[in-house]
């Protein structure tokens, strides 16, 4: 038998384009086409690490006890909301018959007590008129969080009034007009030289996040703080800023920078009104994609379980990777999952018409762990990770297996969601606690062209 060799070459051309796409080939070296699982622990290192991340997890190496325990979570949750749905004035069903869709109203707004007008105003009359430079020095003095930027020849000695230096740069970085309108030549720590070598030699990522720590674990030991959150709960949202010069990150985003370039500044906050981590990323990236790594990348006291955000930064896979990790998910999604085809639901099996699948997840539940693990302890990057898994709208087989896992815990969450009132405006009061943090943000910040 004769083979045409140019129309073979053509033939497998034809056949490899889609099977890059299925993620069924691999291309080395390429972060699009690259095998996910490239870079996780594996061989005689995965072996000996496996019992380790199963204990620090919580899990087990069989999948069948897991697999199990979820199922059954899943039912009970789903018969506990359904006999509780008639009651539920917040939940309708609308739609033609096989097409419903379940309805939930939005919260009543609460009517504030005239003690806390009174309390608000109150406090606003006592408020001091300062200037922001002095907040910031004024926190400097009761924190000393200034200490926390060392030289970056990691020499000991440090000059007169440093602390006085360091707080204007940050001031500029912060407010985005650059140092000089805080530049006085009459003051030695103010000179434009000083400022110039202060931040050339003290900001750093490294010693602004030792700063932040430092910040946020003087306010985890006021008595005010634990009055608003114990630190378990937290928010991540991101806000866009539109920067007019050509820089690492900003991108052309028409639906939020018109013509222009911008950046995203993701943030966690904590229930202490607290910053733990923030990442600036062009501001063309899912929130998705970097939530994650500002979860797991935090280097504060306060560990957060629970985690709060919009839609945007939703996705099955981030409900799949939370769980796997321990921590609990509070976004938003609407379909509803089951894994029982024939179990009896009531009003709920109108919309529970999608299925699980065990098989898949038990499947490849080693390379879930794997995964875990690696993340945990840092053998790869969260958002390298996430951009691996899901290149476009095609998943890559690894990436299909957490879809499956995420959409129990996403269901688990969506049912009790809407059972609970009470829960909801917690989520809420949460979020709206990072919005003021943005608007926060948006006054301070000066947007310069």
């Amino acid at each position: 038998m004769t083979v045409d060799p140019r129309a073979y070459t053509f033939c497998v051309l034809d056949r490899l384009r889609p099977a890059l796409k299925r993620r069924d080939v691999f291309v080395t070296p390429s972060w699009q086409y690259a095998d996910p699982r490239k870079g996780l622990l594996s061989g005689d290192e995965w072996e000996a690490t496996r019992p380790i991340i199963c204990r620090a997890l919580g899990y087990s190496a069989d999948p069948k006890p897991v697999l199990e325990e979820l199922r059954q979570e899943l039912d009970v949750t789903y018969r506990k909301v359904s006999a509780r749905l008639t009651d539920n004035p917040y939940v309708r069903f609308e739609g033609s018959p096989g097409k419903e869709e379940l309805i939930l109203s939005p919260l009543d707004k609460l009517d504030e007590p005239d003690s806390l007008v009174t309390l608000r105003l109150e406090v606003k009359k006592r408020m001091p008129l300062v200037d922001l430079p002095e907040i910031l020095l004024e926190i400097a003095a009761y924190t000393g969080f200034t200490e926390a930027f060392t030289h970056i020849s990691e020499k000991s000695a440090r000059v007169a009034d440093l602390d006085v230096s360091l707080c204007a740069v940050l001031l500029s970085e912060a407010c985005n007009t650059g140092i000089e309108p805080l530049v006085n030549d009459d003051l030695p720590y103010l000179r434009q030289d000083r400022l110039v070598w202060a931040n050339q030699n003290y900001i750093r990522d490294e010693t602004l996040v030792a700063a932040n720590a430092r910040l946020v674990s003087t306010q985890n030991a006021l008595a005010l703080a634990h009055a608003w959150g114990g630190g378990e709960v937290a928010s991540a949202d991101g806000m866009r800023f539109v920067v007019p010069v050509k820089t690492l990150h900003a991108k052309a985003n028409p639906k939020y920078f018109g013509t222009g370039r911008g950046v995203m500044y993701y943030n966690l906050v904590s229930d202490q009104f607290t910053g733990l981590h923030a990442i600036t990323v062009p501001g063309t990236l899912r929130d998705s994609l970097i939530l994650l790594s500002v979860v797991l990348e935090q280097e504060t006291e306060l560990q957060p379980t629970q985690i709060m955000t919009d839609t945007g930064a939703y996705s099955d896979a981030v409900f799949g990777l939370f769980r796997l990790l321990g921590y609990r998910s509070a976004i938003g999604g609407t379909r509803f999952w089951r894994i029982d085809r024939e179990a009896d639901y009531g009003l709920l099996n109108y919309v529970a018409r999608q299925r699980v699948n065990l098989e898949r997840i038990a499947l490849h539940w080693d390379d879930l762990l794997r995964l875990a693990g690696s993340l945990k302890l840092g053998h790869v990057s969260p958002t390298n990770i996430m951009r691996a898994l899901q290149v476009g709208d095609r998943q890559t087989p690894l990436g299909k297996v957490l879809l499956e896992f995420g959409r129990i815990d996403k269901t688990l969450h969506v049912l009790n969601y809407i059972d609970d009132e009470e829960g909801r405006r917690a989520i809420l009061t949460q979020l709206n606690r990072g919005e003021g943090r943005h608007g926060l943000g948006r006054t301070v910040f000066r947007q310069t062209r």
